[in-house]
């Protein structure tokens, strides 16, 4: 894609142009971002093959006002961050936890971008447990934010391992991939049996003080340190708050199972 319309982006996102690329600007850009662009498994659910050019991305996330997977969404903001002159690499990795249990993700299933200024940054806005700014790649300790605690673990085999709030959440190899090393896993989520996460919905958007997440017909709240959930049995009330927090208007509601629990 040539010629971004970079104010359309902004625009979406809620964010004015930065005046320099450093680290105030790449840490408000992605606060905008996790607190406008919803993750979202819209596409899996419903069985369609997202796509990972920035055509197909810019479209989805600026053009139809949708979120995405971690893919999709920080395949974005590389573009946005890109077009404004940062320097982005992909890494690809595996997702370690779902909410739960930990588990053992298929290899590419997460995306972390690399931004350089100063210091390499690991930025992600495709993760429900995603820190609020850029985490400094070479900082051993502790990193606090609004979200939590965040900790860096470098592997003896190179790759790097996040932790938050004492969970090891993923895990990514730290040499440059392309996007279309992502392609593949992308076919895999929306079309394997295997998966089995197949058929599900997945959606979360930060707020100011929490998040709001959905796991099925489960909407959870997370606002100063309370929870609340609720099920969302009618399809017509499913549909206006998917809207009201999401931004994300449905024409139908996916065959989903009511879960009680789940990964919000």
């Amino acid at each position: 894609m040539t010629g971004m319309d970079i104010d359309a982006y902004l625009d979406r996102i809620g964010a004015t142009r930065p005046e320099k690329t450093d680290y105030e600007a790449l840490r408000y850009l992605q606060e905008r971002h996790l607190m406008t662009v919803p993750f979202e498994t819209l596409s899996f659910a419903q069985r369609e093959i997202p796509s990972l050019t920035d055509e197909f991305i810019f479209d989805k996330i600026v053009r139809q006002r949708r979120g995405g997977g971690c893919g999709e969404l920080n395949a974005g903001f590389a573009l946005l961050l890109r077009s404004l002159g940062f320097r982005v690499t992909y890494f690809g990795g595996r997702v370690l936890h779902n909410g739960k249990n930990a588990f053992r993700g298929v290899h590419n299933g997460h995306l972390v971008l690399q931004v350089e200024l100063d210091r390499s940054y690991l930025v992600d806005v495709g993760f429900r447990w995603a820190s609020r700014k850029p985490l400094v790649r070479d900082e051993r300790g502790v990193q606090k934010d609004e979200h939590g605690e965040y900790q860096l673990i470098h592997t003896p085999e190179g790759d790097v391992e996040m932790i938050h709030d004492g969970v090891l959440r993923w895990q990514v190899e730290t040499h440059p991939r392309d996007m279309d090393d992502f392609e593949p896993v992308m076919w895999y989520f929306a079309t394997s049996p295997d998966v089995h996460s197949a058929g599900q919905l997945w959606a979360s958007i930060v707020t100011t003080t929490g998040r709001v997440s959905l796991f099925n017909r489960l909407l959870t709240r997370i606002e100063g340190g309370r929870r609340e959930s609720r099920l969302l049995s009618d399809d017509k009330e499913f549909m206006t708050v998917f809207e009201s927090e999401f931004g994300i208007r449905l024409s139908s509601v996916p065959d989903l199972p009511e879960a009680a629990e789940g990964g919000s």
